[in-house]
Formats: structure tokens, C-alpha cells, sequence
């Protein structure tokens, strides 16, 4: 496929309608929700298989949000599409994840410097040894300095992208904890892989909702709110 090979089986969007800047939530309704409560006037460009993306502004900037979906697999569809095809520049991951550490408390922001995973999707590249898939530096930097800025907590560290929601393993969780692993999700490493790839930045941004250690969850309304800080940071550097 080339770039003229646009609109593609899972994107009707046309060259031209998606920004170079793109923030990706996995639920469709999330991005529908982001696009209506904090872009100016964002219309809908996509609705193949239910996967809404929407593009706007936001203080000037022309930015796109679109669903990514569960898992890499999903995800690693849109992002390449996205980077390869649409001219898309920079994707930020915004999502929700459990905590496995102790310094990824309930409400943090967690920016995943790196995304250890279980997957084999760096298979493909074949590639002589084990590819590290991490963020854009800058994009990182960036999320860290308005962190500090807005008073937002954040913490910077490695993430962990499953291929497993229900594991059969009742081991795994702690086997990454004593690596250090912040919190776990499922697309990120596909993300920073495509990224990589392409020559193009990336970043996840995540808000902890839930803690694997203690058992403790956020309430809905709660889970809202902490929301609102992620995507604030997320509109900051898009």
C-alpha cells in the first residue's frame, strides 16, 4: 500500500481530514467523548467498524482522537495505517491501567518511558535480537514538564503491554513487579514498535484506575476526574 491507497478496509477517512497530531483512548466512545467535550468544532471522519475518529482544534492546533481498540493486534493496525498512509506524525496513547508498583498510586498519571511485553509482535521484524520499544523522548519530556506545570502527578517509568487479560498464570503479575513494572495494558508496545518503524514519535499516557497489589479501584466518578488530568497533559503536547 502507498500513500494513495487511502481510504484503506478500516479507515474512510481521506488524506487530508486526520492531523499530524493524533491521541488514541481504546474506546471509540472515549475519542467520540474527547472530540465533543475539549475540541472546537470536530467532525467525524471515520466510522468503519464502529471505529470513530474525529478531527478539530484545540487552542489553534488541528488535532485528530480516534479509538485503537483492545490489544495489539488492533492497535498495531491503526497506528501503522495512520503513520504510513495518513501522514501522521505523532500518536499518544491515552488509556487506563492497573497498577503493579507502589509508586504508581491510584490517580497518577504513568508515562510509559518504556513497554516490556509478552507479546511476540516484534517478531515480524526479525530482527537478531530483542528489540526495547520506548516513547518518544521528547514527547515524554514534554508530558513530564506540564505535569509539573498543571500539578499533576505523574511517574515516568516501564509499563507493561499483555497480551493477557485473564492469565492463566497466577504468577505473572509478580514475576514483572520485581522487574520494577509500573502499571499493565495492552497496546502500548505495539504503538512504540510501529513508531519506530516509521521514523515517526509516540507515547502512552496512563491513568491508574486500579491497583493489582491492594485490590483498590477508582469509582466511576473518580475515574472521570483523573481522566480529565490525562487528557489535559495530552492536549498540552499534542
Amino acid at each position: 500500500m502507498s500513500v494513495h491507497s487511502v481510504p484503506t478496509p478500516h479507515n474512510a477517512a481521506k488524506l487530508g481530514e486526520i492531523a499530524p497530531s493524533v491521541l488514541m483512548p481504546g474506546d471509540p466512545l472515549r475519542a467520540k467523548f474527547v472530540a465533543e467535550t475539549y475540541l472546537e468544532n470536530p467532525v467525524c471522519v471515520n466510522t468503519v467498524r464502529n471505529m470513530l475518529a474525529f478531527t478539530g482544534t484545540y487552542q489553534g492546533k488541528t488535532v485528530s482522537v480516534m479509538g485503537g481498540g483492545m490489544g495489539m493486534p488492533s492497535v498495531g493496525i491503526y497506528t501503522y495505517e495512520l503513520f504510513h498512509f495518513y501522514g501522521v506524525e505523532q500518536i499518544i496513547r491515552i488509556g487506563s491501567a492497573g497498577s503493579m508498583n507502589q509508586r504508581a498510586r491510584l490517580r497518577d498519571v504513568i508515562i510509559g518511558v518504556g513497554a516490556s511485553t509478552d507479546s511476540n509482535y516484534a517478531a515480524q521484524y526479525q530482527l537478531p535480537g530483542t528489540f526495547a520499544p520506548i516513547a518518544d523522548f521528547q514527547l515524554a519530556l514534554a508530558a513530564a514538564q506540564a505535569g509539573e506545570r498543571l500539578g499533576i502527578r505523574t511517574v515516568a517509568g516501564n509499563i507493561l503491554s499483555s497480551d493477557v487479560f485473564y492469565s492463566d498464570n497466577p504468577h505473572a503479575a509478580e514475576a514483572w513487579q520485581k522487574m520494577g513494572v509500573l502499571a499493565v495494558e495492552m497496546e502500548a508496545a505495539a504503538l512504540y514498535m510501529n513508531a519506530a518503524r516509521a521514523g515517526k514519535r509516540a507515547l502512552c499516557l496512563l491513568t491508574i484506575s486500579d491497583s493489582l497489589l491492594t485490590g483498590e479501584a477508582l469509582p466511576a466518578e473518580e475515574r472521570q476526574t483523573s481522566f480529565q488530568d490525562m487528557m489535559k497533559l495530552a492536549l498540552e503536547i499534542a
